[in-house]
């Protein structure tokens, strides 16, 4: 591996650090006590040393100075900084009570921190900023290749590019030659090898769709006595938020890329805990609410009061949903329709107020109860509308991860569907419940529900 100069880093930031700590210590003295020349005397000695010897034990035990040029940004840097800094302070206070003899002032010590992590991070951002330009430039750069070209390749490639800061070096594609990628590659596989002694190639990225093993155990095999790194590209794109784990076969890793989302003791345990609370303490507290609003029903249209229809729920399965009747019987003897709105004439006076205060999804509790529904998820709907949703939006059958819910994301800002269009655009809002769900979430989503059945507004 060529550094060039990387190898100095590591000293010039002993270097650094160690003037800003007794900077800060020496400083801050002189501006609690106005004047610098007891600081080296007894008891104070004493405390300069320490702060040296705590500083340099946490240089060889944390190792703060060795970092990636990818994470060699200001947030990373100061980050690991405080963290240093918190460390040290633990100590140093152990150190003073240990000590017992001398009363050591602590505004000197809050203002020679203060001095210190200062300067650090002036010297970081400094270095910082020079770095980037110094590498923009050209130099103090890292020379890579890449070998096997697709998607993977342009991918890393462009991120590099669009960071010149960091200092890579594009040195070309590797690949065996076809049709298709002949016009991208600088040279075949059989060629690698001459490129890297040639151009001083430090690094080889392998793109593991890309690459197969024969070849990349040749690159692998070549790289100690060729002087150059290799890393493996693998694609996880697309499924590493699906609850992806590693799990070891002896020595052998296993990614666990499994397309049940979140099964873990969080969602299963305490989400099922949570249903079941909120729908027993709805249903009980909420009875006489029922009651009156099961009575209405009844008395202002001929019918049943709870109307039941088959939905699908978690993995595909049909279940049946409970709701007060809002509509006239007899509605879709026709066939299946979706509503048109608050002016659908198929839905009854008080079945309007019931839709716009969302009064008639409260039997959905008794769903909840059952375990086919949850509180917070987005809501089911049946398969002959499914069928034609997913023919526009096959991602509607991400929703089938996740238990549907009496309310949802997409039923607050969106409402009742009236159309397969407008099923597909409250879909945009329901895609992000798998997403992000936690329970601060599900408690934001019923508060705003909350909200829509007090203020009638609801679509």
């Amino acid at each position: 591996m060529r550094h060039r100069y990387s190898v100095l880093f590591f000293p010039l930031h002993v270097i650094i650090d160690f003037i800003s700590l007794n900077v800060g210590f020496v400083g801050g003295y002189w501006v609690k006590f106005g004047s610098i020349e007891p600081v080296s005397r007894f008891p104070y000695e004493s405390l300069w040393i320490a702060f040296n010897l705590v500083w340099l034990v946490e240089i060889v035990v944390f190792k703060p100075y060795i970092f990636p040029r990818q994470l060699f940004k200001l947030d990373h840097l100061l980050k690991k900084l405080i963290s240093l800094v918190c460390v040290h302070m633990a100590v140093i206070a152990i150190f003073w009570v240990a000590v017992k003899g001398f009363y050591y002032s602590r505004e000197h010590l809050l203002i020679a921190y203060i001095l210190f992590v200062c300067l650090a991070s002036l010297f970081r951002l400094g270095g910082l900023l020079f770095l980037r330009e110094y590498r923009t430039r050209g130099y103090n750069n890292r020379r890579y290749a890449i070998a096997g070209y697709g998607k993977l390749a342009t991918t890393i490639r462009g991120f590099y590019d669009a960071h010149p800061e960091m200092g890579f070096h594009f040195c070309g594609y590797f690949d065996e030659p076809t049709g298709e990628n002949q016009a991208y590659l600088t040279a075949s596989y059989a060629e690698l090898q001459q490129h890297i002694q040639r151009d001083e190639i430090d690094c080889v990225y392998c793109c593991m769709p890309y690459v197969d093993n024969e070849q990349l155990r040749v690159i692998v095999d070549s790289a100690e006595p060729a002087n150059y790194q290799v890393k493996l590209l693998i694609d996880f794109r697309g499924f590493l938020a699906k609850g992806t784990s590693m799990e070891y076969h002896d020595f052998l890793p296993v990614l666990n890329v499994s397309s049940q989302m979140l099964l873990d003791f969080r969602v299963n345990v305490l989400k099922r805990a949570f249903d079941m609370a909120f729908s027993t303490l709805a249903l009980g507290l909420g009875s006489p609410l029922l009651l009156l609003v099961a009575a209405v029903t009844k008395t202002t249209s001929k019918g049943p009061v709870l109307y039941a229809q088959e939905r699908i729920g978690r993995g595909g399965k049909p279940f049946t949903i409970y709701k007060f009747r809002s509509m006239y019987i007899n509605s879709e003897s026709a066939g299946p329709l979706l509503s048109a709105g608050m002016g659908d004439n198929r839905i009854t006076p008080w079945g309007r107020f019931m839709r716009q205060t969302r009064l008639d999804e409260l039997p959905q509790f008794y769903n909840v109860l059952k375990g086919d529904m949850s509180v917070v998820g987005p809501r089911p709907e049946r398969q002959f509308f499914i069928d034609q949703i997913v023919e526009v939006a096959p991602e509607y059958k991400d929703l089938f991860n996740v238990k549907p819910g009496i309310t949802s994301i997409g039923q607050v800002e969106f409402g009742y569907a009236a159309s397969i269009e407008e099923m597909v655009e409250r879909l945009r809002y329901d895609l992000l419940y798998p997403k992000r769900r936690s329970f601060l979430y599900d408690m934001w989503i019923i508060v705003l529900t909350v909200r829509v059945m007090v203020q009638g507004r609801g679509k």
